[in-house]
């Protein structure tokens, strides 16, 4: 183990099942290599589990087989997590940055992901509009300039699945004139982990006009 990792929690196996190794080899990975590069903080390899790999696997059941895009898919959270998870999924992972682009071209080779693609774009510039069935993101930006950047990806009847933090149902409200822009309906919040994990994780879950 890596000095200063956080212990696999038990948790783990129960997500991940048949997949564990791959998800602990991308956290062995990250742990190695992520504060070098720049993807993670100094200070989350005591909570690199908890905090971060499994934030990201919790999302996982809310995936359906189709094509998936990760915005601002950057250390590969949640985008390589959920692509280890469900290899019956094509992920696009999106993100402008070179050697986050890089680091996830390794990961997806490395771990044996062909079901991952990399587009090295800003969401807006990535030409994908209209083409996906269900769009992620991770700590990118508040719901009221989030929406305009990923809606616009959906196809109709397509969904964003978009990981907040606790202040999300303020972000709702600041976001509504987006939502209507974008003729989302559907909207909620699920809070996912309860009684699995320490810390829960809440989705903004929507659906494109």
């Amino acid at each position: 183990m890596i000095d200063g990792v956080e212990p696999e929690p038990a948790a783990a196996v129960e997500l991940f099942g048949e997949h564990i190794e791959g998800g602990r080899a991308f956290t062995d990975a990250l742990a190695r290599h992520g504060e070098e590069l720049g993807l993670i903080g100094p200070l989350e390899l005591p909570r690199l589990w908890t905090r971060h790999i499994l934030n990201s696997a919790l999302v996982a059941p809310l995936l359906r087989p189709g094509r998936v895009g990760d915005v601002g898919s950057g250390a590969g959270l949640p985008g390589i997590v959920l692509a280890i998870m469900r290899p019956d999924v094509s992920f696009t992972l999106i993100e402008p940055m070179e050697r986050r682009v890089a680091w996830l071209e390794r990961q997806a080779d490395e771990l044996g992901l062909s079901n991952v693609t990399v587009v090295r774009a800003r969401a807006e510039e990535s030409k994908l509009f209209d083409s996906l069935d269900q769009v992620t993101a991770r700590a990118v930006s508040a719901l009221r300039t989030l929406i305009p950047v990923t809606a616009p990806l959906l196809r109709p009847g397509g969904e964003l699945v978009l990981m907040k933090g606790a202040g999300v149902d303020g972000e709702i409200g600041a976001a509504e004139k987006a939502i209507r822009k974008y003729h989302l309906h559907d909207v909620e919040v699920l809070v996912l982990g309860e009684g699995v994990v320490s810390e829960v994780t809440r989705v903004f879950r929507a659906t494109a006009g």
